[in-house]
């Protein structure tokens, strides 16, 4: 496994896993991948605590909406790696990825 992808957008997972098909997708802190994710990428529209997921302890690069700044800024406060609007995010996939 490469990463967990933490979302619920089927679109959204799929284009991770184009992108490299080790990744794995999940839709909440409880689901059984997690405990070996290696890195994980928060999609901010799932609402999850993003300070709940910083304390896994693995890197975390969160992405959202690029007009929700506000989120994306409490996401790197929060103790994110990265956090990126879903353009970049995507466009840089397989470099957060590989």
């Amino acid at each position: 496994m490469s990463a967990v992808v933490l979302t619920r957008d089927l679109m959204d997972a799929s284009r991770f896993k184009a992108a490299l098909p080790g990744v794995v997708t999940a839709r909440s802190l409880a689901a059984l991948e997690m405990a070996d994710a290696p890195l994980v990428l928060l999609d901010l529209a799932l609402g999850l605590d993003v300070a709940e997921v910083v304390a896994l302890g693995v890197p975390v690069v969160a992405y959202g909406a690029h007009v929700e700044a506000d989120a994306l800024a409490a996401a790197l406060a929060a103790g994110c790696v990265d956090a990126l609007p879903r353009s970049k995010v995507f466009r840089r996939a397989a470099e957060l990825l590989g």
